[in-house]
């Protein structure tokens, strides 16, 4: 388990100011929206740079309609906090959406911005949102940027959800080029929020604010590198598991557990990718402290671009084809042949006379009176042959039909037949919800007889295997599908809670969900029997809660039973 980087105290613990979307369901029409930064924006100086001794003018007193240069009209505020606001605003000459940061000309920070702006916008590089004007007019400054109607921020894409591994992975790849891009120019961005990242309609990743978001808050970082470095490993950490990887909340995302330090995410949420797993805590622990492997650091977002290409490329999911239509007769088929076409047809065309319908003619009429006449006559010869057999089954004897009785009072056929030992020819461990391994070296000792020797899982710091997981076990391969009548796990240590579940597939389900939960029990020696025989070639042996052991938590098994 990786330690905390505190390189990052920027991206952590500077934003979550409302984002300049195209919807800004927060701002109101006529420019007054008052929008605060969620980690709280004081007036006292913080890691990210910012001075608070300034004396920061109130934002211009604008309104909506407002026009800039002739040629931008204001329309809605989204943002307006630390002196200067955000708009979302029309170019009337190009008849446009454009997006409108200002602030007055005396802002301690207005040459700042200005300057960020322009360099921003000399770097034309399409991945990033484009400046398109930086302007100071009389006692207003102001930065004109492109607007994406069609475009969707991280923040609402996560909002539904983690993304897919090819999603993430497009995201990573994306961002850490454009951004390896950048600074080879100069330019930083420093404030790499899901708020800060967009997705097309097509699919491409696109980053706005580069260098203005931070002149405008007035971050700086002494270094650069690594805070946009691990600003993409938060990005991509929080795309795999849908959580901020530091205990605050942050972007209506949940921060990890608290006193458990910076966890991979492939122990966070079940499925996760492992190698984008691994790359997340790369860019993130930059102090060498990496999750699982001795994997160098990513300290430069050309050095994690690098890593993304080196690894496998992740595939898309497989597309899903809808179901063919049912099978549609042809007209000749549905009985149409001979009919009338639907087809209007022209006034030159003959009018063709639609013959009767079946039956209705003379010869059709004397068909029906022969075969309703054939119904009636079978109908009352069944009848008379039904009343003759009723009469002849009274008239028989009426002896009681002897019954066979069996001596003894039992019946050798339902004799329950005596439970036998089953073999266990294997047993493996079973994480599937955190690394895949739970201590293979030691599984073979649960079913070798000495008592003495025993499996355990890993040390966790809570029974409930530190929130990290449902439950870790043992899968037992019976070398073919048997009838299983009860197992029986004997624990050391203290009492644990199990279950048992059961498949009759030819191969090991990859998630618990795959096996059928059929008793379950707590103790320390737990007698498994399903409520009616199972028949199966592979147990789960599902640990759920774990006794203590010395500061920590930990299941030890030392024997398991199985009989038909």
């Amino acid at each position: 388990m990786a330690e905390r980087s505190t390189a990052a105290v920027d991206v952590a613990d500077n934003g979550g100011d409302e984002p300049l979307t195209a919807k800004a369901d927060a701002a109101t029409t006529d420019g007054t929206a008052q929008t605060k930064d969620k980690e709280g924006a004081s007036s006292q100086s913080d890691a990210s740079g910012r001075d608070g001794s300034e004396a920061v003018p109130a934002s211009p007193d604008l309104h909506s309609g407002h026009k800039l240069a002739r040629r931008y009209r204001l329309e809605e505020c989204v943002t307006r906090l630390d002196g200067f606001s955000s708009w979302r605003a029309v170019d009337e000459k190009l008849r446009r959406a454009v997006g409108v940061h200002l602030l007055p000309a005396d802002h301690p920070r207005a040459r700042s911005v200005l300057a960020a702006a322009r360099s921003s916008a000399l770097l034309g590089d399409p991945r990033f949102v484009q400046v398109l004007d930086a302007v100071e007019e009389g006692d207003l400054v102001y930065v004109v940027h492109e607007w994406l109607p069609d475009a969707t921020e991280l923040t609402a894409l996560l909002a539904a959800g983690p993304l897919e591994a090819h999603d993430a992975y497009q995201l990573v790849s994306q961002i850490s080029q454009a951004m390896a891009a950048a600074h080879r120019e100069g330019l930083a961005h420093l404030r790499l929020t899901p708020g800060a990242v967009l997705r097309s309609s097509t699919g491409q990743y696109r980053i706005r604010g580069l260098a203005v978001n931070a002149a405008l808050r007035g971050i700086t970082a002494d270094q650069p590198l690594r805070t946009d470095t691990e600003a993409i490993g938060a990005l991509l950490y929080a795309a795999l598991t849908r959580r901020w990887p530091y205990e605050s909340d942050a972007y209506g995302l949940s921060g990890l557990p608290k006193d458990l330090g910076l966890i991979p995410p492939d122990q966070v949420r079940a499925g996760v990718h492992r190698g984008l797993s691994e790359l997340a805590m790369r860019a993130l622990a930059n102090d060498g402290a990496t999750a699982s492997r001795q994997e160098q650091p990513c300290t430069t977002p050309d050095e994690l671009a690098k890593a993304v290409a080196a690894m496998p490329r992740v595939l898309p999911p497989e597309p899903v084809f809808a179901a063919p239509p049912e099978y549609q007769r042809t007209t000749y088929q549905q009985g149409t042949y001979g009919r009338p076409s639907a087809r209007p047809t022209s006034a030159t065309q003959p009018v063709i006379v639609a013959p009767p319908p079946p039956l209705q003619s003379r010869t059709g009429r004397a068909l029906k009176w022969a075969v309703s006449a054939l119904l009636i006559a079978a109908l009352g010869l069944g009848s008379w042959q039904l009343a003759e057999t009723v009469l002849d089954r009274d008239n028989d004897s009426g002896d009681p039909t002897p019954t066979r009785s069996t001596e003894g009072g039992s019946d050798d056929n339902n004799a329950v037949e005596p439970s036998k030992p089953v073999t266990i020819v294997r047993a493996q461990d079973y994480d599937p919800l955190g690394d895949g391994s739970e201590k293979p070296a030691s599984t073979q000792n649960v079913h070798d007889g000495d008592a003495s020797s025993y499996w355990n899982t890993d040390g966790y710091f809570s029974a409930d295997f530190g929130r990290l997981k449902e439950g870790v076990g043992l899968v037992l391969d019976l070398g073919k599908v048997q009838q299983v009548g009860n197992v029986e796990v004997s624990f050391t240590g203290g009492s644990t809670s199990v279950e048992l579940r059961t498949t009759e597939g030819s191969s090991i389900p990859q998630l618990p969900g795959g096996f059928t939960k059929v008793a379950k029990g707590t103790g320390t020696k737990v007698s498994l029997k399903p409520d009616k025989p199972a028949q199966a070639r592979y147990l789960l042996v599902w640990l759920t809660q774990l006794p203590s052991d010395g500061g920590n938590y930990r299941g030890k098994i030392t024997d398991i039973k199985v009989t038909s």
